[in-house]
């Protein structure tokens, strides 16, 4: 097999997996602007005949969508601030003091990741409850996300950090700079492009995370745009089209941050692979 051919046949099957992985987006899309009678046609049609573009507007004041986006923003970047804080410097310890201590430490880290939020939301909303967090219901859903994104983050910004010099360091400590000085001047700048890109990941997750916000804010002006979707669940829904226009809104932002992001992400993920 020529490297040629193989080359071809592994852009076919990159092309086939992506349409795979496009084609509900696709969906989505179509099927917002499509009439009621459109959307249950036999055969469905692929594009809509009529498209209803009024549609998002609709929604848009109907379930006053402004409200929920809001403070789905408020949730994520509290999150990502609260975990950049602190994260930063429990990946830079872990980077830089290498033992078996160390290493035990990390691998704990990471099986937080394994528990999904839906075996931790009972423990964690009794504890927040029990503390009384849940008066504050949104600083209680940053917490619990920081919490179960933390792990994430540092295993993510310990790579970048590892992919720095400690000669870097230890020339700025004979400049005259202090630990924290050489931090601060030296590693976090050559750091920051892996630590932005990690960020930006976190915030992906955080805008859409449902299980703790639905769990713990029952104040309608409080919840998210995630719990806000689900609103339209029932008995007897129908609303599809209402449902993917909310959907198109909603997901739209984050699709166009990722594409116009991309190419940082890639290199920001990639940054701690070689020394």
């Amino acid at each position: 097999m020529s490297d040629t051919f193989r080359n071809r046949l592994m852009f076919a099957v990159a092309l086939v997996l992506a349409a795979i992985y496009l084609f509900p987006l696709y969906w989505m899309y179509t099927t917002a602007l499509k009439t009621g009678s459109a959307m249950f046609a036999t055969p469905p049609k692929f594009l809509p005949s009529d498209p209803q573009w009024n549609i998002y507007a609709d929604v848009w004041q109907s379930r006053n969508m402004g409200r929920y986006l809001w403070n789905s923003l408020v949730i994520a970047f509290g999150a990502v601030s609260l975990i950049a804080v602190l994260g930063v410097g429990c990946a830079y310890v872990l980077a830089r003091y290498r033992n078996v201590w160390v290493e035990i430490g990390l691998f704990l880290i990471l099986m937080l990741q394994v528990l999904p939020a839906s075996l931790m939301v009972t423990p964690i909303f009794v504890g927040f409850s029990q503390f009384g967090l849940l008066d504050t219901p949104r600083f209680a859903v940053i917490l619990a996300i920081a919490a179960k994104s933390m792990p994430f983050f540092v295993v993510l910004v310990r790579a970048t950090f590892m992919s720095v010099p400690m000669e870097l360091e230890e020339a700025a400590l004979v400049d005259g700079n202090s630990r924290i000085g050489a931090f601060f001047n030296i590693v976090l700048p050559l750091a920051r492009n892996g630590i932005l890109v990690s960020a930006i990941l976190i915030f992906m997750q955080a805008f859409g995370e449902f299980v703790y916000s639905k769990s713990m804010i029952q104040a309608v002006e409080l919840q998210p745009a995630s719990v806000g979707l689900n609103s339209f669940m029932g008995p007897n829904t129908n609303e599809w089209n209402n449902i993917m226009a909310y959907a198109t809104i909603y997901v739209t932002p984050i699709l166009a941050a990722f594409v116009l992001l991309q190419r940082r992400i890639v290199s920001g993920l990639t940054s701690g692979a070689l020394k």
